[in-house]
């Protein structure tokens, strides 16, 4: 049964009254008109521009900083090149210095590749971004602002393998690196430590992010896909 359009619309003017008062988007309903519009396709031409500008401005003022999106975007690149740097340099390097450079150039690729693999994989799948931010001091890693409106408009689908993209890298680099680090000749332990970190951070995804993270989201699209094939 088709939902009508007018609970959405109450949820979203006390959505936007609620921001307009500085306040935060519980309890005006938001999200669940959010959810409302992707459950049926044919609202989102109504409602995306509208839910987008509300998530904008929200998350604005809730970001503790933003960065305009290109600027983000060349940070986000030198960060690797310098990781991809350091790793090199471990080659040239003995004893404890190359084992330093390596793991320093390690933690700098695992941390500046995730929000930048959401931003490359949604770009490629027809999602937009506004910019770059830090939400908290608790949460220094940087992330990416999806631009609402053309998410909405994406098929859920793709909107859940965007999700997936950041986790799937970070897991990825680890594993990644061990070819890296025999083939520089560093002591066994430290391709342990990568495998070892690789599979922590796998981990943590099954028990942590299903429920609160990035593979959160990918499963919540997915159940978007799969209800609209059924219908």
């Amino acid at each position: 049964m088709t939902v009508t359009s007018s609970p959405i619309e109450e949820s979203l003017t006390r959505a936007e009254q609620a921001v307009d008062a500085g306040e935060g988007l519980s309890g005006t309903g938001f999200w669940r008109a959010v959810s409302t519009v992707k459950s049926q396709p044919e609202l989102a031409e109504r409602y995306a521009d509208r839910i987008a500008a509300i998530d904008e401005r929200a998350h604005r003022d809730w970001a503790m900083l933003v960065i305009p999106l290109g600027v983000g975007a060349v940070i986000a690149v030198v960060a690797i090149m310098v990781g991809l740097a350091l790793v090199w340099w471990a080659y040239a390097l003995d004893g404890g210095p190359a084992i330093v450079a390596f793991l320093i150039g390690s933690g700098v690729l695992i941390a500046s590749t995730h929000a930048l693999a959401h931003l490359v994989v949604g770009m490629i799948l027809g999602i937009r971004f506004n910019y770059w931010f830090v939400g908290r001091i608790s949460q220094p890693q940087p992330g990416v602002k999806v631009d609402y409106a053309t998410y909405l408009r994406t098929k859920p689908v793709k909107r859940a393998w965007m999700h997936a993209s950041g986790a799937i890298v970070t897991k990825a680099i680890p594993f990644l690196l061990i070819g890296a680090a025999v083939a520089a000749d560093l002591p066994d332990w430290v391709a342990w430590a990568l495998a070892a970190f690789g599979v922590a951070t796998i981990a943590t995804d099954v028990l942590w992010s299903t429920k609160a993270s990035d593979w959160k989201k990918f499963r919540r699209e997915m159940r978007f896909a799969r209800d609209q094939r059924s219908a």
